[in-house]
């Protein structure tokens, strides 16, 4: 038998992906006005940034990324167990843990790192983990690698959650979730989904990556929002770069939890922290979230707005009350086809296709922010009935 050649394997690979329309392009920013950015030397109206508040461009969260990295520099030099933990991380993670009502965080420098961190430091060979089938690949992935075996539930469904966790129940048990989901933009059943965890005495893991800073009380998450506390959900996650605008996550939990996962977790042992500046300037933004509750109340404005005009034309959007809309298109080509048209008319809309989402489940993300106004809505929504009624679906 003659070995496989790497250039035969990536060239088939690369094949395939073509002849589904499943290629992916990285597309070049080149300048940042608001929710306005000029991409590959046009102007566009961003509908695909997490940036819900409009915090990414903050006076204040840019004026303490750069005061701080004046003294401090732009990096960490390394590993927090080395000497990569400043005071100004120790600094955020108190406020934060403080506001969620955590007895203590760790920052890491992204959501995924944290999400692998959290599953290899508390999961083992032989434990059960289970998921939601829509939950973000970090998850997934994350209890793959610990070595847990993985059980996933039909979407939202809390008695599929139950019936998993009960099948194994010998075994130490985490159930996991996210709160919001990204490609869909509904919320978790996350009620329902505690009840079933503490039934069953598993640990129960909430990503909160959508969630926090846009929904409950002072923004602190769709958990908070089903009044549900740290007993109810000894774990969350909360990535930096969705509703904060900026870098990096958080890994919330009890102080022998989270003194665990600084110990034993290889994401966070073995990886350079993230600059101390980026710890400054969430901090800045963290305040805000708190203090400028007119972010929220305009972006549920915005999405209500969006959700009657789409619904008022026809668009195949789903039911959802955040600030992510997905519009169904089905083929991976009509979903290219309708952002190509929309970005000829200045919007920028990307489209998500498999393995992001199922086969068949093409779609444009939109997602909504603070920074947009009531004209940007509309123009959308007016675009997007013209280019989906020119647009045929070949498949």
């Amino acid at each position: 038998m003659t070995r496989a050649r790497w250039t035969e394997r990536l060239a088939v690979a690369q094949a395939s992906r073509a002849r589904a329309d499943g290629l992916r392009r990285r597309r070049v920013v080149e300048q940042v006005d608001g929710v306005r950015v000029r991409v590959d030397g046009h102007w566009l109206i961003n509908f695909c940034s997490n940036d819900y508040l409009g915090l990414a461009a903050s006076l204040d969260a840019v004026a303490a990324l750069q005061e701080a990295s004046a003294w401090h520099g732009v990096g960490s030099g390394a590993s927090a167990l080395v000497s990569g933990h400043h005071a100004l991380h120790a600094a955020f993670e108190r406020e934060a843990a403080e506001w969620l009502g955590y007895e203590r965080a760790l920052f890491f420098p992204s959501g995924y790192q944290a999400n692998l961190a959290a599953m290899q430091g508390l999961l083992e060979p032989g434990d059960v983990c289970v998921q939601d089938k829509l939950n973000h690949a970090c998850l997934i992935d994350g209890a793959r690698l610990a070595g847990a075996e993985l059980k996933r539930y039909p979407h939202r469904d809390f008695g599929g959650a139950l019936r998993q966790l009960q099948s194994s129940p010998d075994a130490a048990a985490l159930l996991a979730t996210d709160s919001v989901f990204s490609m869909d933009g509904d919320v978790a059943p996350l009620r329902e989904l505690a009840l079933a965890a503490t039934g069953e005495h598993a640990l129960f893991l909430v990503d909160e990556a959508h969630g926090v800073g846009v929904m409950g009380p002072d923004g602190r998450g769709a958990c908070a929002a089903a009044g549900l506390s740290a007993r109810d959900v000894p774990v969350m996650l909360v990535p930096m770069g969705k509703a904060f605008g900026g870098q990096g996550a958080l890994v919330l939990g009890a102080q022998p939890l989270i003194e665990h996962l600084l110990q034993t977790a290889r994401p966070y042992v073995f990886s350079t922290s993230a600059a101390p500046a980026m710890a400054a300037a969430m901090s800045a933004n963290l305040r805000a979230i708190q203090n400028e509750g007119w972010r929220r109340a305009k972006l549920a404005s915005l999405v209500a707005r969006f959700r009657r005009g789409a619904l008022r034309c026809g668009l195949p959007v789903v039911s959802s009350s955040t600030a992510i809309q997905p519009v169904l298109l089905g083929s991976n080509s009509r979903a290219l086809a309708v952002a190509k048209a929309l970005e000829q008319r200045g919007l920028w809309v990307a489209p998500i296709r498999p393995p992001a989402v199922p086969d068949g489940k093409a779609r444009l993300r939109v997602t909504l922010t603070a920074a947009h106004s009531e004209t940007d809505v509309d123009a959308l929504i007016d675009a997007l009935a013209i280019c989906l009624d020119e647009a045929e679906d070949p498949a």
